[in-house]
């Protein structure tokens, strides 16, 4: 695994733990030697984020459309930027540049969502994580095991939807679901 997008929030949220864990998921991805893509900006969550692995000496790639460019501005210390020109756009971008997807909290839902569902109509076999801190992501999990109990998603997709606390963990666990692929 060599580059994971991260979906998280241009504020920073009103929760210690989301900053503490915004810190960690920073630190891990450096050590482990792997490259964040995320939405480019400089606030939030999203700057918090860039900094953290730019301030330990990982590679930070942004993609942002034009609109939000002049709307939030974009992160000056960033490694490589791509300017797309839609939202939908960007994640394919995304999708392409990455090894897989985790999503903080304040992350946009539906950016997440749409590329677990990707995965089960075979566009991709990337991971996708969400790192559910503080319960912050009970009720849409809630959601989707309706979803799940209704027999909608196929089992074997299911599995690529991580639900996790600890970066640690997640990392390890994409990981883990990458080499089982390649085996496959």
């Amino acid at each position: 695994m060599k580059k994971i997008t991260v979906f998280c929030g241009s504020n920073a949220g009103n929760i210690e733990a989301y900053i503490k864990v915004t810190d960690q998921l920073a630190r891990v991805l450096v050590e482990q030697g792997i490259s964040l893509i995320y939405g480019a900006g400089k606030v939030g969550l999203m700057g918090r984020l860039a900094d953290g692995v730019l301030r330990r000496g990982g590679e930070v790639i942004g993609v942002i459309p034009e609109k939000l460019v002049r709307k939030e501005g974009v992160h000056k210390g960033i490694s490589v930027l791509h300017i797309v020109k839609t939202m939908h756009e960007r994640n394919a971008l995304m999708a392409e540049l990455c090894d897989g997807f985790i999503a903080l909290p304040g992350g946009k839902i539906e950016e997440i969502i749409e590329l677990f569902t990707w995965s089960q109509a075979g566009d991709h076999n990337k991971a996708c994580g969400l790192l559910n801190i503080d319960g912050y992501y009970d009720k849409r999990l809630a959601f989707m095991q309706v979803m799940t109990d209704d027999k909608f998603p196929k089992a074997k997709s299911e599995d690529m939807l991580i639900i996790e606390k600890n970066p640690v963990v997640m990392i390890q666990q994409m990981q883990e679901m990458e080499l089982e692929h390649v085996v496959k």
